[in-house]
């Protein structure tokens, strides 16, 4: 069995998410004694031997629903988002004109990667809304990266996961040059899935458990608040835009 809690992992945080998992697995009552860190996301996510982990809601949303069974969603109490959804920040360089995502249109958008709701799905949709274009796009891998790709002006402006935003100002100097000049609309955060055919049921008890069982500087590293149960049609009904360079 696979257990995987990947997405938000840096590590500062991996003791955190250890002591998360010790708390699902005895709750649960069994599963893998610790955490996969070294597997790639796709094979685990796809792999038939999966008993948890947590995706994107994009490739949940294009993929991933027709080969895995959704589980629950946590609740980050991310402000301006209700209980069990995100959004993603807009961030500058502090020493950058123009107040507005408007005034950056025609410069260059940093984005992780094209399978990220959070990094390139939310941002895109927002700026087509907005009829704002951009000259040229940025791809780094991973938030982190599209935030230091800002700061250090390769790029002009990236939409960050606002709960990695978060850790990063907790844990990352890179967000002292950043500032944040508007947010995305708020969509499901990242599910919990397990593979196609197990009863989700069992593992949706034990995230609760997990959760309130959770020493509370854990919870407050992982900005856990809660689990959330959302229907599918949440996720798949979040508009996909075309992909880089479409």
């Amino acid at each position: 069995m696979i257990a995987w809690l990947g997405m938000y992992d840096m590590a500062p945080l991996r003791a955190a998410n250890d002591r998360f998992w010790i708390g699902i697995r005895r709750a649960l009552g069994y599963g893998p004694a610790t955490l996969s860190r070294e597997a790639d996301p796709w094979e685990v996510w796809q792999s038939p031997d999966l008993l948890l982990a947590q995706t994107c809601g994009l490739p949940y949303r294009i993929r991933l629903h027709r080969t895995v069974t959704l589980v629950a969603t946590p609740d980050y109490g991310l402000p301006g988002c209700p209980p069990g959804h995100y959004n993603s920040v807009l961030v500058v360089r502090a020493d950058a004109a123009g107040e507005t995502p408007e005034d950056f249109a025609g410069g260059t958008l940093a984005y992780n990667e094209a399978l990220s709701q959070s990094g390139w799905a939310a941002p895109s949709t927002f700026f087509a809304a907005r009829g704002i274009g951009f000259a040229d796009l940025l791809r780094t891998g991973a938030h982190a990266a599209s935030a230091r790709a800002v700061a250090e002006g390769r790029a002009d402006v990236a939409g960050i996961d606002a709960l990695t935003w978060a850790l990063l100002c907790a844990h990352d100097p890179v967000t002292d040059a950043l500032r944040v000049i508007g947010a995305t609309e708020p969509t499901p955060a990242l599910p919990f899935v397990t593979a196609a055919g197990r009863d989700p049921a069992p593992l949706r008890d034990a995230l609760r458990t997990a959760v309130r069982t959770l020493a509370a500087e854990d919870r407050a590293a992982l900005h856990l608040r809660g689990i959330e149960v959302l229907p599918p049609s949440a996720y798949l009904s979040v508009p996909t835009p075309p992909p880089p360079g479409a």
